[in-house]
């Protein structure tokens, strides 16, 4: 087994510690697939559809598109233990984690239904249905002359 960023004088070889050390440190990745159009901007009233907070409405404080992600205003909430350094104090504090943008859907501002789902307006507006007595109802014979037009 070789040492890790070891190289053979033959070729050049895949070091297993390199993998293993990206995986696990976290900090600034670049998303691997950008969204291309974005439905969601800063200040938009979301539903949270996946997490803890599944089924909770809040309001878009930032929006990071190179990684995909947004930050939900009260939402998503998490510990951060901070080390005291020079000009600020440390401790434990509360803060927002960010969230996959695909995690999120928007919602009308003034109904509060889904802006991009038909079946949820669909409550709001009424059913999808046709009533009965509308489809029964005769709106063109051609021997009564009803529903000609006029040429």
């Amino acid at each position: 087994m070789l040492a890790c960023g070891a190289y053979t004088a033959a070729s050049v070889q895949f070091s297993p510690c390199r993998a293993q050390s990206t995986q696990g440190r976290m900090g600034w990745k670049a998303a691997e697939k950008l969204f291309r159009h974005w439905k969601i901007l800063r200040g938009d009233n979301v539903m949270i559809i996946r997490g803890k907070d599944k089924g909770e409405t809040g309001i878009i404080k930032r929006v990071i598109r190179s990684q995909n992600i947004v930050i939900v205003e009260g939402k998503i909430l998490v510990k951060k233990h901070i080390k005291q350094g020079q000009g600020h104090e440390g401790g434990i504090f509360t803060i927002e984690a960010p969230l996959h943008v695909s995690n999120v859907q928007v919602l009308d501002p003034v109904t509060g239904y889904n802006l991009f789902n038909i079946a949820s307006l669909a409550l709001f507006f009424g059913p999808k249905d046709t009533p009965v007595e509308l489809v029964l109802e005769k709106t063109y014979d051609a021997k009564a002359g009803i529903g000609m037009p006029d040429l």
